[in-house]
């Protein structure tokens, strides 16, 4: 029996997920994976020994208790956690309807909550595992006008792994929130990324960010896939892994700009900020 750990990745069919699993797999790691539809899973990864090939839907929870029970009959327990299903959606904040908003929020934060409840008692019990959050650099800045649902859904995973952090640390599980900028993968492609199904016209901006979205940065990212599947194996064999891993160029340097912008605010504003203590 292989003495490496157990990875267990959500949305494995495309994008960083499957570069991924392709890279743990090619390394020797035992790896389930997970898509809404297995053929989408059979069509990209060879059938191994290694590998367990599952279909479920994050958004249900049955669906991912299932997946992760089959995870642990097949390869004896769970080790790693890559919570990676979600999509964008793209649209204002006036335009988006109510459904558009509540399927996001699904995927991408109730998905990942799924996942965690599911997981976490297994990993409790054995007093050890690894959960890695995918959230986006558009989890940490926010000012991308026409992200602003989306945005909310990656801040929620942040918030959440956060928290998530100090419940579990006494039993030696940890955890960290991952904030890809872009990468040459086919997030805005092939049905990864949504518009708002009623536009309106005077958001004139948001559509030109739609266009550069679609026409401009797809096959122009920064980031490599494959270079992010060993950053991803690098942080699960670490001792110590950060809470937060902001991932490409792009990523840190948003980050940092974020940053110094609220050192600015917190200095400027000292004064009022005080003032309203006892």
């Amino acid at each position: 029996m292989s003495t490496k750990k157990v990875w267990f990745v959500t949305g494995a069919s495309k994008g960083l997920g499957l570069s991924l699993v392709k890279r743990l797999l090619n390394e020797g790691y035992r790896v389930a994976a997970t898509s809404r539809k297995l053929g989408n899973l059979e069509k990209e990864i060879d059938s191994v020994d290694n590998f367990l090939a599952l279909e479920a839907n994050v958004t249900d929870e049955n669906s991912v208790k299932a997946a992760i029970a089959k995870t642990i009959e097949t390869f004896g327990g769970i080790d790693v956690v890559v919570n990676n299903a979600g999509y964008g959606h793209l649209g204002t904040l006036e335009e988006l309807t109510d459904r558009e908003v509540r399927e996001n929020f699904e995927a991408n934060v109730f998905g990942v909550l799924n996942v965690i409840r599911q997981v976490t008692p297994h990993l409790r019990q054995k007093q050890s595992g690894y959960i890695i959050n995918i959230s986006s650099i558009a989890g940490f800045y926010g000012g991308f006008p026409g992200w602003g649902i989306y945005n909310a859904t990656k801040f929620a995973v942040a918030g959440m792994t956060e928290a998530y952090a100090a419940e579990v640390n006494p039993f030696n599980i940890q955890t960290t929130v991952v904030y890809p900028g872009y990468f040459k993968t086919n997030f805005l492609l092939e049905g990864s990324l949504k518009l708002a199904e009623n536009q309106l016209a005077d958001y004139t901006a948001v559509r030109e960010n739609e266009r550069v979205h679609m026409e401009e940065i797809p096959g122009n990212q920064p980031g490599s896939p494959e270079k992010a599947a060993e950053a991803f194996i690098q942080l699960a064999e670490m001792e110590n892994p950060p809470l937060h891993f902001f991932m490409g160029s792009d990523s840190f340097g948003l980050a940092q700009s974020k940053i110094d912008a609220l050192q600015s605010e917190l200095n400027t504003y000292e004064a009022l900020t005080k003032s309203t203590d006892y």
